[in-house]
């Protein structure tokens, strides 16, 4: 038997995922774009997800149990328990939830990936397609940038910036931090405006770039609420994929099967096909296929967070002001990696893209470690495509990442401490965070601070490693094809290498638009 019916089938219809589909569908081939979340047209889209401010939707109830993942949870450290981790579902993906952050990885993470084996994966062959994405309304005649690509990128004017951004913003200078206009230049260090992918103030997600004008193509069909099981195979060869649609199981067939289901769920349907560590799928009852790390090697950025109880003026003008618009690119010291922590602005006591805790005029200070070692695990609870599975990211578990955090934070109480912080709070840093200033004299104790409160930023990746084949954590290959079998590959966030400094979304991206290339 050979695959029949389609060219490619992509499971997934996220930043990655729909980026490859409409590429690829443009070129001729047919596609089948499959995705377990909601299929909808753009205008059909829940406003409240188009605000600035994603706290609004994710606070909703109606609207995150569109488009959030429900009962996924995770374990952000050893110390920690199981707790909500945001993915989004539906057409866009995690697109249409993030905090529609539009920053690009500097290179130097791509010349690492090169070091590590990913050949064609360097400086020169994905600035191109960082390009070819962009509508940068105010870089976009640079030679590394682009204009007229789907993703528009904007940067809020600093006089709409919150009180948490500019108070951040001074205080880092202050402190000897250059000023660095276009963070998503190839290099540069220091306090930039926060691109974001947002036109006229609304969200434009993969859905809205993509598959909007990709959907009059005779050669592209989407089919939402459809939850892939499994890939289907003849002999070493994937033929297809199985999955439940309206409480049936289909199998439906091609001769390319690329999964892009994102950092959770890529890994998942290896491990039910048969795909990853053999001693777990056998304890599942799982007929073990190939023995790869599938699963291993998750990263994310650990995020600590410092509450700014902040003054009327310093708070938001309405419901719809951005929660962020700042962040600082600093590297911790001279055994330190470049630029391996990162200070965020949060203007509204918002996690990331996650909760919030509710209540007025409340901001934060933010530091996380931008290049970190700590390495966690996804494994499946059951064979059951319904039941999520297991999620431990064992943040700061590298010692060396645990030093580096311990320095971020204490800088970041220091820049707390300054009068530009003093000038938009209603109470002393101390007052409002006394169980991290009563750690921070000690290593030990800052070390458990650090590790029973930190949160992730949300930016999951590498659960099927690229690299050398001959690597024993690789996962798939520099064409990202999966070892060990033909006809299937993973083009998503779990194939980087490790998490970049940077958030994930315009990374995830590119990685659609190069493979799409590369699979003509």
């Amino acid at each position: 038997m050979t695959g029949t019916g389609w060219d490619l089938i992509v499971v997934g219809a996220g930043s990655a995922g729909a980026a490859l589909a409409a590429r690829t569908a443009a070129r001729g081939s047919r596609v089948l774009l499959l995705e377990a979340g909601p299929d909808y047209r753009s205008d059909a889209m829940n406003e409240v997800w188009r605000s600035p401010n994603p706290r609004l939707a994710l606070l909703d109830p109606t609207a995150s149990a569109e488009l959030v993942w429900q009962g996924l949870n995770a374990a952000r450290t050893d110390r920690q328990q199981q707790d909500l981790y945001w993915r989004g579902r539906g057409v866009g993906g995690s697109s249409a939830i993030n905090g529609q952050i539009a920053i690009r990885p500097p290179m130097a993470d791509y010349e690492e990936w090169e070091r590590l084996g990913c050949t064609g994966w360097g400086p020169d062959d994905v600035l191109p397609y960082f390009a070819k994405m962009e509508d940068d309304e105010q870089f976009g005649d640079e030679p590394y940038h682009g204009r007229g690509g789907p993703i528009p990128v904007f940067r809020t004017p600093r006089e709409a910036w919150g009180g948490v951004d500019e108070a951040l913003a001074e205080a880092c200078r202050a402190a000897g931090h250059g000023w660095v206009e276009d963070v998503n230049a190839p290099r540069g260090s220091g306090v930039s405006p926060y691109p974001v992918n947002s036109r006229e103030g609304r969200r434009v997600t993969v859905n809205d770039g993509y598959l909007e004008w990709a959907r009059d193509l005779e050669t592209l069909i989407v089919r939402g609420d459809a939850l892939v099981d499994r890939v289907v195979f003849d002999g070493d060869r994937a033929v297809g994929v199985r999955l439940l649609l309206g409480g049936d199981s289909v199998v439906e067939y091609a001769d390319t099967v690329v999964l892009s289901a994102g950092v959770i769920h890529s890994p998942a349907i290896l491990l039910r096909s048969g795909i990853g560590p053999a001693t777990q799928l056998r304890d599942l009852g799982i007929d073990v296929r190939h023995d790869l790390p599938v699963g291993q090697g998750l990263q994310d950025h650990p995020l600590s967070l410092l509450t700014l109880p902040l003054r009327d003026e310093a708070g938001a003008r309405t419901p719809h002001d951005r929660h962020t618009n700042v962040c600082v690119r600093w590297t911790s010291g001279p055994d330190a990696p470049e630029n391996d922590l990162m200070y965020v602005a949060l203007n509204e006591n918002v996690l990331a893209m996650g909760a919030a805790t509710p209540g007025a005029r409340s901001g934060c200070y933010g530091v996380w470690l931008n290049r970190n070692f700590s390495r966690g695990e996804l494994t499946l609870t059951s064979a059951d495509p319904t039941d999520q599975p297991r999620v431990r990211e064992r943040m700061l578990s590298d010692p060396g990442d645990l030093a580096r955090m311990r320095r971020g934070i204490r800088a970041l109480v220091d820049l707390a401490l300054g009068p530009e912080t003093a000038a938009i709070t209603t109470v002393a840093p101390q007052e409002a965070n006394p169980e991290l200033f009563a750690a921070l004299e000690r290593d030990t104790e800052l070390d458990d601070h650090l590790l029973s409160t930190v949160v992730d930023a949300q930016h999951g990746t590498s659960t099927c490693r690229m690299g050398a084949s001959d690597d024993p954590e690789t996962v798939v290959d520099s064409d990202c094809r999966v070892l060990g079998v033909d006809g299937l590959r993973v083009v998503d966030a779990s194939i980087f290498p490790f998490v970049p400094r940077a958030n994930t979304n315009l990374a995830s991206i590119m990685a659609g638009e190069l493979m799409a290339d590369r699979l003509s």
